[in-house]
C-alpha cells in the first residue's frame, strides 16, 4: 500500500510500518497545502492519508473520499512507537475509501 503522512506525523512512523511504501508531504514537496488540495492530489498517488489533524473530518467533506484516511489521536512519537501493531493492523484493514479514527493510549 502506498501511504501518505500528513505533515502532524512523525516521520520516523514511514519507518515503521513494515510492507508499506510510504512518503511524507515534505518529501512530496506539498508542505503547507491546504487539506483539499493536499487530499485531492494524494487521492491520484496514494492509497492511504494518515494524519493526527484532529479537525480534518470537520474541515473537509470526506463523502465520496477516494483516499482512506487514518487519523492518529496523537503525534507523540513515544505513544506512536507504544502502539504500532495497532496502526499496523489499522492500516492492514482500513478500506480504500474508509475515514478512520485510532485512538492511541
Amino acid at each position: 500500500m502506498k501511504i501518505l503522512l500528513d505533515e502532524s506525523v512523525p516521520e520516523p512512523l514511514s519507518q515503521l510500518l513494515v510492507g508499506h511504501e510510504c512518503a511524507t508531504v515534505q518529501s512530496c514537496r506539498w508542505a503547507g497545502m491546504a487539506n483539499g488540495e493536499l487530499l485531492r492530489r494524494a487521492t491520484t498517488e496514494f492509497d492511504l492519508f494518515i494524519t493526527c489533524d484532529q479537525n480534518i473530518r470537520y474541515q473537509q467533506n470526506l463523502t465520496n473520499q477516494k483516499i482512506a484516511i487514518l487519523q492518529l489521536s496523537t503525534n507523540d512519537l513515544r505513544r506512536i512507537c507504544a502502539a504500532i501493531s495497532a496502526i499496523q493492523s489499522a492500516v492492514d484493514s482500513i478500506q480504500r475509501d474508509e475515514f478512520k479514527v485510532l485512538e492511541i493510549p
